[in-house]
C-alpha cells in the first residue's frame, strides 16, 4: 500500500455507510439508505410516519455503536468473546511542528504505561490540525513522522491501535451529529477558543477552532472510551465531552430508545480523566509559566525529540532560570527550578526528595550540564528507533493499516480507501 494512499487526508472508509447497510434499524424503518454517488455514502431520508427527534436517536445510535458492533469487527469472527474487557484508554497528539520533550513526559510515555493495563487506541489527530492554516505536504509528512514517534517512544502497535484520524471517517461523521445537539454556547466558554480568537480577532478565526473540541468529544465517544489521559490544560474539553455524552443520553437513550427497538440504556460512556502525578504540565525553557508549546515562536523554548546533542545541551544551557542561591523544586516564586529539576528526575528517574538533596547546594551552570546530559542519554534509543522506523516505509504503513482497518473494525475491501 502506497504511502500516499495510506497518509492522504482525509481517507473515504466507509465505515459508517457500512454499518448503517447492516444495522437492523435500516431493514425496519427504511430511513437509512446508501447513496450510489460516487465511493458511497449515506442520505437520510425522513418519512411521515416518523419524527425528526426519532431520524435524530437512530443516527446516534448507529454512530455510537461503530467500534462495538460485532458485525464490524474482523476478531470477533475468530475468537471467543472475553470474560471480562479491559477498561478502553483514548488520546492524541496533532502532527503540527514537532513533537517535543513535553509531548514526551507530559502525555507519550505514560501511554506505553497504560497499553500494559488497557485496550488502548493512540491517534494521529491530524483533523485537529487544519483548524489553523497549514500546508498540506508538510501535514502528511508530520503525520507519518507522529506516528513513527508513537512507535519509538515504546507503544507497541502489537498490543495498542495505532491510527491516524481521518482514516476513520466516523470521527467526522460523530461530531457532526454531536454538534447538532451541541448548545452553542457551551462552546463559546472554552478557555482556548476565547483566548486564541482574541489574539488573532474574530474575522481571522476558523470556525473549526470553535467547533472543534465536538470533534474532540467525537473521537471519545466514538469508541465507547472509559479513561482519558489529559493535561490539566484539556480538562475543560473533556468536561465538555462529558457533557455532551450525558446530553445525548439524556435525549435519546434510556426508554426513547428502547421504543425503537433498541436495546434501552445509555448510548455513550461518560469518560474519566487521567492526569498523571507528574510531568503532565512541562513548561517552557524560556518561561517557567507557561507550557513547552509546538507554537512557540521560539525553538530555544522547547526540546524537540529529534534534536541532535549539539542542539539539547545548547538549548538547556540557554534556559532561563534565576538568581537565588542554590536549587530547590516546589517553591512557587521559582518555576523555572521546579521545571528543570522535574524534567531531571523525569529522564532519570530518581525522586525528586534524592535530587533535592543532590542539587541544593549545586549552581545552575554545574546543573545544567548534567540535565543536558541527562535528556541525551534518555533521548537516544528513541532518536535510534525512530530512523529506523521512517526508513522502513513498508513497516509503517502496514502498522497504519492494520490499526485503521483490521483493529478498529473497518471494512477489508481495499476499495472502500479510494479517495
Amino acid at each position: 500500500m502506497p504511502a500516499s494512499l495510506l497518509f492522504r487526508p482525509p481517507l473515504a472508509l466507509r465505515t459508517f455507510t457500512t454499518y448503517l447497510s447492516k444495522h437492523p434499524y435500516r431493514r425496519q424503518s427504511k430511513i437509512f439508505r446508501h447513496s450510489a454517488v460516487g465511493n458511497g455514502g449515506c442520505s437520510l431520508h425522513s418519512s411521515a410516519r416518523i419524527s425528526t427527534h426519532d431520524i435524530s436517536c437512530r443516527a446516534i445510535q448507529c454512530a455510537a455503536d461503530i467500534a462495538t458492533d460485532p458485525a464490524l469487527s474482523p476478531a470477533s469472527k475468530t475468537q471467543a468473546p472475553a470474560i471480562a474487557r479491559r477498561k478502553r484508554v483514548l488520546s492524541g497528539v496533532q502532527p503540527t511542528g514537532t513533537l517535543h520533550l513535553g509531548n514526551y513526559l507530559g502525555a507519550i510515555r505514560n501511554w506505553v504505561k497504560l497499553q500494559e493495563l488497557y485496550e488502548t487506541y493512540f491517534c494521529v489527530v491530524d483533523l485537529h490540525a487544519i483548524t489553523l492554516p497549514h500546508e498540506p505536504k508538510a501535514l502528511l509528512e508530520a503525520t507519518r513522522q507522529s506516528a513513527a514517534t508513537y512507535i519509538a517512544c515504546g507503544i507497541d502497535p502489537e498490543r495498542a491501535n495505532i491510527f491516524v484520524q481521518s482514516h476513520v471517517s466516523a470521527h467526522a461523521e460523530l461530531a457532526w451529529l454531536l454538534s447538532c445537539g451541541t448548545p452553542i454556547g457551551w462552546l463559546r466558554k472554552m478557555v482556548q477558543f476565547k483566548e486564541k480568537s482574541q489574539a488573532r480577532g474574530a474575522e481571522e478565526v476558523s470556525t473549526g477552532l470553535l467547533t472543534y473540541p465536538v470533534l474532540m468529544a467525537a473521537d471519545i465517544l466514538l469508541y465507547q472510551t472509559d479513561v482519558v489521559p489529559v493535561g490539566n490544560d484539556q480538562m475543560q474539553h473533556l468536561e465538555l465531552a462529558r457533557d455532551i455524552a450525558e446530553r445525548m443520553n439524556s435525549k435519546y437513550g434510556g426508554n426513547k430508545w428502547k421504543k425503537l427497538g433498541g436495546r434501552g440504556g445509555r448510548i455513550f460512556k461518560v469518560p474519566d480523566a487521567f492526569i498523571a502525578p507528574v510531568g503532565a504540565r512541562v513548561m517552557s525553557l524560556t518561561d517557567g509559566t507557561s507550557k513547552m508549546s509546538k507554537s512557540a515562536e521560539l525553538d530555544a523554548s522547547r526540546i524537540n525529540l529529534l534534536d541532535d546533542p549539539k542542539l539539547i545541551q545548547q538549548k538547556v544551557k540557554r534556559a532561563k532560570t534565576d538568581t537565588f542561591e542554590g536549587l530547590e523544586f516546589g517553591n512557587p516564586d521559582r518555576p523555572e527550578a521546579t521545571n528543570l529539576l522535574g524534567i531531571y528526575s523525569l529522564c532519570t528517574g530518581v525522586s525528586m526528595d534524592v535530587i533535592a538533596e543532590e542539587v541544593k547546594g549545586m549552581r545552575w551552570g554545574h546543573f545544567k550540564s548534567t540535565l543536558a546530559d541527562a535528556v541525551v542519554a534518555h533521548f537516544k534509543p528513541i532518536q535510534q528507533r525512530y530512523h529506523e522506523v521512517i526508513a522502513d516505509n513498508t513497516y509503517l504503513d502496514q502498522v497504519m493499516l492494520t490499526a485503521s482497518v483490521l483493529r478498529i473494525g473497518l471494512t477489508k475491501d481495499a476499495t472502500h480507501m479510494r479517495a
